[in-house]
């Protein structure tokens, strides 16, 4: 196991050593700086200059090899071009073979190519890092924005492949017109993409280059929104342990816990505000009721994560046995006439949420060639059982007595939802298998609360820059034995956590939290807002709520395929908050005008779409830009997210309850509007004065 400095000089390709950026030089100017500032020794602006002119030697040493390399394989194609056109008068079948093989050098030469400007890419952002957390400047705002935004930019050529994309094209076209395809007179320009047959070695330039550029496709768009680590695993040895914990019928099980519990979350949206007046309370009290479940999911999600650390079955057991009694509570509670009973129900419900266990048995059990399928999967199930329940909601429509229990729209959620975790939890206790942890793996989550000890021991001595594929570290390098071990311990505690959090972190933890604040804003009150201005009923308000929650996954589908390969992700950020800003001052009812269903519609569609679109957005920038320390244990960034969403959830029913129950439901509209607004603003503005460090 080496770190970066020895992997760098490791990978280098024979030949090209010298063009290679020099990390060990600047690590030791860095280390050397370091010691004089804090002598005061040196002056702190001179340091900035003299580490900006060593970058920029060292970019621009880089980006010329690049162009040269990329003007030599353009040189190599073009005769490869003029050997073809002699062959087009006299095709024969062994020149056109070699000439393909010609071809698929050069496809190789260009992996080559791809491959250093990618390691050196990732130099680049370590080093930067490392001057950040020796000499406590925001030294990376400087430099990339500076730099990035300049005409001239070389550090553009190292993050953004220029010239690449003409390249392939003309391998692509090259080799399909030497394939043998009978009868068949188009050339690629004629042809959808997909449906142009491929040589291998364009699959592997495009892999290369989407790793490269961190460019998506719908699969990793869908994935972002899981905040699972998607690892760039080729190690037989770790494959083969990872083979070994994956069990499909255990994936499914965790699939159908997160699409129930979702489910179980928003079946009770079209009724909640029916049920609190049936129990004499007032229809705003439905803030409550929704938001209750969010409240315990503040402490489940901790004791969640922490459990996860040595078992997976024990806490889908114990989430599967509090959602069932919650539910049957909740379906109690109309005929025992009991808020209290009503509340607990819920309570207890949120108590069972498990979506901690689920994001870790697919970050730690499923295989890295199929973890971003496995990802997007539990993105997929999380929007249709959004989608499903308030859609059961409208199905569930009965009045009748059965024994002592009454059966009608407001129980029957509770039922039918107590009915499902009922069946999940025997097929559960039949057909779940717990992962093995070997000995190791056990110590290292007891001692440092990691979520796999295999695939984290090579990126603990690995990552030390910023921005990395998953979270960037605070470790050194030179680091050894104990003292690299302590340095690279998860956080153990919400404090030591909020201490490795970073300014462009905690923008994207505040924009989480607006996103679903305005989210549950508009989710939450829609019953009751519907009915008082429109006179929408249960079915009516069930199937708007099943239409919101099917556009995400074509939207995402659109966002993931096209527009995040056309624009960066800061671009796509701010954009979708802006969007999102659209339609909450959509929402608002402007006095003395007539408030229509269509005004409601629209601002709701702007609303709950660009929240969706910001939240994949927003998770992938938050796992490039958070500390590898918080990529595992305990306290990771996925619970941090899951916390501030949960935390986002509870203010807004909270704010729902509240104002409603001051200004009642005429004025509850603007007034829950207004804290969604000011929230917005305050998002966009936290994302302009970090949207330079968002380069990554």
């Amino acid at each position: 196991m080496v770190n970066f400095s020895k992997k760098l000089t490791t990978d280098q390709i024979p030949g090209w050593e010298e063009h290679y950026f020099n990390y060990k030089l600047l690590k030791d100017r860095v280390k050397e700086y370091t010691e004089q500032t804090k002598e005061g020794n040196r002056d702190r602006r001179r340091v900035l200059k003299e580490f900006s002119k060593l970058l920029d030697d060292e970019i621009e040493k880089i980006v010329l090899f690049m162009i040269e390399q990329q003007g030599l394989i353009a040189a190599r194609l073009e005769d490869l071009g003029k050997k073809k056109a002699r062959l087009q008068d006299l095709p024969l079948l062994q020149e056109i073979s070699e000439l393909r093989e010609d071809y698929r050098e050069v496809g190789l030469d260009l992996v080559k190519l791809l491959k250093f400007v990618d390691i050196n890419a990732n130099a680049v952002r370590r080093i930067l890092k490392k001057f950040d957390e020796r000499l406590g400047d925001k030294f990376t705002d400087y430099y990339v924005s500076s730099r990035s935004n300049h005409p001239y930019s070389q550090l553009k050529q190292v993050f953004k492949h220029v010239g690449i994309g003409a390249v392939v094209g003309a391998l692509s076209r090259n080799l399909g017109d030497l394939e043998e395809r009978e009868g068949s007179y188009l050339n690629i320009y004629d042809q959808h993409p997909l449906a142009i047959p491929k040589d291998p070695i364009i699959d592997l330039i495009k892999a290369t280059a989407d790793r490269l550029t961190n460019s998506t496709n719908f699969l990793r768009f869908l994935g972002q929104h899981a905040l699972i680590a998607q690892e760039d695993t080729t190690g037989s040895e770790v494959e083969h342990i990872e083979e070994d914990k994956y069990h499909f019928i255990s994936l499914v099980l965790n699939l159908v816990n997160t699409f129930l519990y979702m489910v179980n979350t928003y079946i009770i949206v079209p009724t909640a505000d029916d049920y609190a007046t049936s129990l004499g309370a007032a229809a705003t009290v439905c803030g409550v009721v929704i938001g209750s479940m969010a409240v315990a999911q503040i402490f489940s999600s901790v004791y969640f994560s922490a459990w996860s650390n040595r078992s997976y079955f024990r806490p889908l057991l114990f989430s599967s046995v509090m959602l069932l009694l919650g539910n049957v509570m909740y379906a109690l509670a109309y005929d025992l006439k009991s808020l209290v009973i009503l509340l607990v129900g819920r309570l207890l419900c949120g108590l069972g949420s498990a979506r901690a266990v689920n994001r870790r048995y697919i970050s730690d059990c499923v295989p890295p060639r199929i973890r971003m399928q496995a990802s997007a999967a539990f993105v997929s199930a999380s929007a249709l059982g959004m989608a499903c329940g308030p859609a059961l909601a409208g199905v569930l429509q009965a009045n009748v007595k059965v024994s002592v229990f009454t059966i009608n729209q407001d129980t029957l959620p509770g039922w039918v939802m107590a009915f499902g975790w009922f069946v999940y939890l025997i097929w559960l206790w039949i057909s779940f298998r717990e992962p093995a942890l070997d000995a190791d793996a056990k110590d290292f989550h007891e001692d440092s609360s990691s979520s796999s000890s295999t695939r984290y021991s090579e990126k603990e001595e690995l990552e030390q820059g910023l921005a990395e594929q998953l979270m960037p570290p605070s470790n050194e390098d030179d680091q050894t034995g104990q003292g690299e071990r302590s340095t690279l311990r998860p956080a153990s505690s919400v404090v030591s956590a909020y201490r490795l959090l970073t300014p462009s972190v905690k923008v994207q933890l505040l924009i989480y939290f607006m996103l679903k604040y305005a989210m549950e804003i508009l989710l939450s009150e829609s019953s009751v807002v519907t009915s008082y201005y429109f006179g929408w009923n249960t079915s009516t308000i069930a199937v708007f709520l099943a239409i919101l929650g099917l556009t995400v996954l074509p939207v995402n589908a659109i966002v993931g395929t096209y527009i995040s390969n056309m624009f960066e992700d800061r671009q796509i950020l701010l954009a979708s908050e802006a969007v999102l800003l659209v339609g909450i001052l959509l929402s608002f009812r402007v006095a003395g005008t007539n408030y229509t269903a269509a005004q409601y519609v629209c601002s709701a569609l702007l609303t709950f779409v660009s929240a969706e679109v910001l939240e994949g957005v927003n998770l992938s920038l938050l796992s490039q830009v958070m500390s590898s320390r918080l990529s595992r244990g305990t306290f990771n960034g996925g619970l941090l997210s899951t916390e501030a969403g949960t935390l986002a959830r509870v203010a807004a029913d909270g704010t729902i309850t509240l104002a409603g129950g001051v200004l009642g439901r005429g004025a509850l509209l603007n007034a829950t509007m207004l804290p969604s607004l000011l929230i917005c603003l305050a998002s966009i503005a936290a994302t302009m004065s970090t949207y330079n460090s968002l380069f990554y």
